[in-house]
């Protein structure tokens, strides 16, 4: 099938990508790289360096590139900066979106895979969390997501668009191309590794009393291999089957006290703690069941174990001690 990827410069973007090839898909990459990094890409893959915002340049890459279906990840995801800049959220999440729904429509490319987030639940009622658990944000990043999922059930009922929705918490590991590499960054377990490497002095934990065994907050990691399985999963689904609303995860969360002694004995580094005062709005649980697309599709994760994360993310770090060489502001425009 012939895929168009957006913000497939991105860590789960260009990892998804290797496997759409290795699939034997025909992929073009379509990102700004505001975020990604074109080196994460590999270089034989056709690739635009444009906005998803950018009407023009998107409708001419869809007319010559002629897509049978667009996997979409191009997106903010900071959930902190989205409460003090919800405008900048729904601007390139949201509105964007609908830029890219309505040049589909124009090409009649008809599938559309949704790298949407788990964020959408807002605070879980229960855990873990379910497809079916209501949708009600805490922070505009979060509500940026729900919006596209709204405006893919109107599209889908309206015009037939035919999607599927995959929502998760954290992305984490490396497939041994593409790593956590952002700017600033702000995820636990590169920051966790970067104070194992030297690069900081310590690795704070926001609160130690929460109602969890070790009083430290709960999380679910997925590796961003399993991720990107899934997306691709979910693709060849969508002929069979539609709309698909999947969670993914391990099916169990890890506390940033586990987090920190995994770092430890993978890396056999000294990692200093500081633990500071609970940040606002961070939720004591958050872990999603991925029940419903291990039945559906038989997606299972292959790295279940945070060891086992951890280390492919550790041996990413080793090989890339600065990281990507150039940064995404600066990146050079590449165009087929």
């Amino acid at each position: 099938m012939r895929v168009l990827v957006t913000g497939g410069a991105g860590y789960i973007g260009a990892t998804t990508v290797r496997l759409l090839i290795a699939a034997g898909h025909e992929v073009v990459v379509y990102d700004n790289l505001s975020k990604g990094h074109r080196e994460a890409i590999p270089a034989d893959v056709p690739f635009v360096q444009a906005d998803v915002s950018d009407h023009f340049r998107l409708k001419a890459t869809l007319e010559e590139r002629r897509p049978e279906a667009v996997l979409h990840f191009a997106a903010f995801i900071e959930a902190g900066e989205s409460m003090r800049m919800p405008e900048k959220y729904f601007r390139n999440n949201s509105a964007a979106t609908l830029t890219l729904l309505e040049a589909m429509l124009a090409n009649r490319i008809d599938k559309l895979i949704f790298s949407s987030t788990a964020a959408l639940y807002g605070e879980p009622r229960r855990t873990p969390i379910e497809e079916i658990d209501p949708l009600e944000p805490t922070n505009a990043y979060g509500e940026s997501k729900l919006m596209v999922e709204r405006m893919l059930s109107w599209f889908g009922r309206i015009h037939g668009l035919r999607y599927a929705s995959l929502r998760y918490f954290n992305a984490a590991g490396s497939d041994g191309h593409s790593g956590e590499c952002h700017h600033p960054e702000s995820h636990l377990i590169p920051l966790v590794l970067k104070a194992a490497a030297g690069e900081r002095e310590s690795i704070s934990i926001f609160g130690a009393d929460y109602p969890t065994p070790d009083g430290t907050c709960i999380r679910d990691y997925i590796h961003v291999g399993d991720l990107a399985e899934a997306h691709v999963l979910a693709l060849d689904a969508l002929s069979e089957r539609a709309p698909l609303i999947y969670n993914l995860g391990s099916g169990h969360g890890f506390s940033v006290r586990e987090v920190i002694e995994s770092a430890r004995r993978v890396t056999g580094r000294r990692v200093e703690v500081r633990e500071t005062a609970r940040r606002p709005g961070d939720a004591a649980v958050l872990v999603a069941s991925s029940a419903k697309i291990r039945n559906e599709l038989g997606w299972a994760p292959q790295h279940p174990d945070l060891d086992s994360i951890m280390a492919s993310a550790w041996e990413w770090v080793q090989r890339h001690p600065t990281g990507y060489s150039t940064h995404p502001a600066i990146a050079p425009a590449v165009t087929p």
